[in-house]
């Protein structure tokens, strides 16, 4: 996105070529913006500078990816474009309102669907306002939809987070040389600046080897090292849970990549005990929810998640999908209103919905390491949203996992 409103070319390595990756690529196709694939597996971005974004001939669809939607709605809020921004059936059911109150309190015109939900109508708008803005909320998606739509602005735009939320944006809009004040909870930027293209290597996804790194902690005799991850320290919550879990967690080989901290992880079979997450943990392991769950499955003892209320607006609601599948291979648990409860035990087997959702799909992969029968899940299509050779993947490290 970035690249695409820069001044110059910007050289992508390391890129995931998931399905919410080609979905954006495509948009920003369809608004005139040069991007070319290269045989080493680099992506060139030639950036059509901070105005230049053409109006798209019919609407963007942006698959299952909400970053995206999100994101794009700010960016594009201060275009003198309009567009229609839409998705998948799931995405088309999450909410917008949250994006939809400060972008309009800047002057935007972002107009979701009855029930606030997409598609959403950007309309063209006169120039937009820097605000101050306390989030209600904690949401990186929603922090990002603002700084972008701040670039735009007219004067500084300063917002203020409940919890600390992953900083990729901020850490992005410097790495391309635009300026971002940061101290803690508040982030401010000035409008009018601009973009300068750069190469950038994209650190591996936490988020994505969660789930290897899970599966090694819940499998008796495991041990498995992960490559070249990147371990922001405002979303490396997963690591956290688990060494409170009592997991064997080796960081090596940390460096610097793309503006962004990275190293390799190395994780041993431990036994778990269930823990209390605090709320403070929450945005910095949002994600991860769906597999953390299933080491609580796999620990001794109760594992209480409080605070967590953001999970009931992701692909699916993510509480709910979590506890409907627990129970269905055998798990104890129980559904709060921000939160879940999960009484470690045995995994029987069973079928299993996924809602759809990629990350429920998976996690769910990685409890057969300790389901005494074969378990089947449902509606797994999406996992190419996030990680499209998940398969081959698990089977390479030793995993039973096999489309039905």
């Amino acid at each position: 996105m970035l690249a695409a409103v820069a001044s110059g070319a910007s050289h992508i390595s390391g890129l995931l070529r998931s399905e919410d990756v080609i979905a954006t690529v495509r948009a920003f196709r369809d608004m005139g913006v040069e991007i070319e694939d290269a045989e080493d597996g680099r992506l060139t971005v030639r950036g059509v500078g901070p105005a230049g974004l053409k109006m798209p001939q019919a609407q963007l669809d942006l698959g299952n990816s909400g970053t995206a939607l999100r994101l794009l709605a700010g960016l594009l809020a201060g275009q003198n474009v309009e567009a229609t921004l839409t998705g998948d059936d799931s995405l088309r059911k999450r909410p917008m309102r949250r994006i939809e109150e400060p972008l309009r309190l800047m002057g935007a015109r972002v107009i979701p669907s009855e029930g606030g939900v997409p598609p959403v109508l950007i309309r063209q708008s006169n120039t937009l306002q820097g605000i101050d803005y306390a989030m209600p909320v904690a949401s990186a998606q929603v922090k990002s939809a603002i700084l972008l739509a701040g670039m735009y602005a007219t004067g500084e735009t300063c917002i203020d987070e409940p919890q600390i939320t992953r900083d990729h944006t901020e850490r992005m809009l410097e790495t391309f040389g635009y300026p971002c004040r940061r101290d803690r909870l508040r982030v401010c930027l000035q409008g009018g600046g601009t973009l300068h293209g750069t190469d950038i290597d994209v650190p591996g996804d936490l988020s994505s080897a969660a789930f290897f790194l899970v599966g090694a902690a819940i499998n008796p005799g495991s041990r498995i090292t992960v490559k070249g991850v990147g371990v922001n320290p405002t979303r490396d919550g997963i690591l956290t849970v688990m060494r409170r879990m009592g997991a064997q967690i080796e960081i090596t080989n940390q460096r610097v990549a793309g503006n962004e901290p990275v190293a390799d992880i190395t994780v041993r079979h431990a036994p778990l005990t269930g823990v209390e997450i605090p709320p403070d943990l929450v945005s910095l392991a949002i994600d991860e929810f769906p597999v953390i769950a299933i080491a609580a499955a796999c620990a001794e003892g109760d594992t209480i998640v409080r605070g967590a209320e953001e999970l009931r607006h992701k692909e699916s609601d993510r509480i709910r999908a979590m506890v409907t599948g627990l129970k269905g291979v055998g798990v104890h648990a129980e559904e709060l209103d921000d939160g879940m409860l999960i009484r470690g035990g045995e995994i029987n087997g069973g079928q299993v919905p996924s809602y759809g959702d990629h990350r429920i799909a998976m996690a769910f992969c990685i409890a057969s390491l300790r389901s005494a029968q074969p378990i089947m899940v449902h509606d797994c299509g999406n996992i190419a949203t996030s990680f499209p050779d998940f398969l081959a993947r698990a089977d390479s490290a030793g995993l039973d996992v096999r489309r039905a």
